[in-house]
């Protein structure tokens, strides 16, 4: 084993937002924007009363962008406001988002990054 030690980041939030397909890349923009490093995007299809449109009030499935974006906590709101922004989540029916508190995450982190950190006290 290379090093069995695991560091573990604890001021980090998950920010979910669920679009229309093809919206999720304005999403993206607005994030990295605001400093976020990436995002994960995966596609679902969504039910909902606007979708119960259809002949004969049969549900008519809507595709959907999910956008997942980690970000450390003291960035949260800028980033959040930046992608409700650029989803346009004020209009009806245009998706939602939210934020969820991460307990703990790890991940690979440069030893480098690592020494600055603990040289400014700056770990969890």
């Amino acid at each position: 084993m290379k090093d069995a030690k695991i560091t573990y980041l604890t001021d980090v939030a998950l920010i979910t937002c669920v679009v229309a397909t093809g919206r999720g890349d304005a999403v993206i923009a607005a994030a990295r924007a605001m400093g976020a490093a990436g995002a994960l995007v995966h596609h679902a299809r969504g039910i909902g009363p606007r979708e119960r449109l259809g002949l004969l009030g049969i549900a008519i499935e809507a595709e959907k962008d999910v956008v997942s974006i980690l970000v450390a906590t003291d960035y949260q709101d800028v980033v959040f406001e930046a992608v409700y922004r650029a989803a346009d989540l004020h209009a009806p029916g245009a998706g939602m988002a939210y934020i969820t508190p991460v307990e703990r995450m790890a991940t690979y982190i440069p030893r480098e990054v690592l020494a600055t950190l603990s040289d400014h006290g700056d770990m969890a």
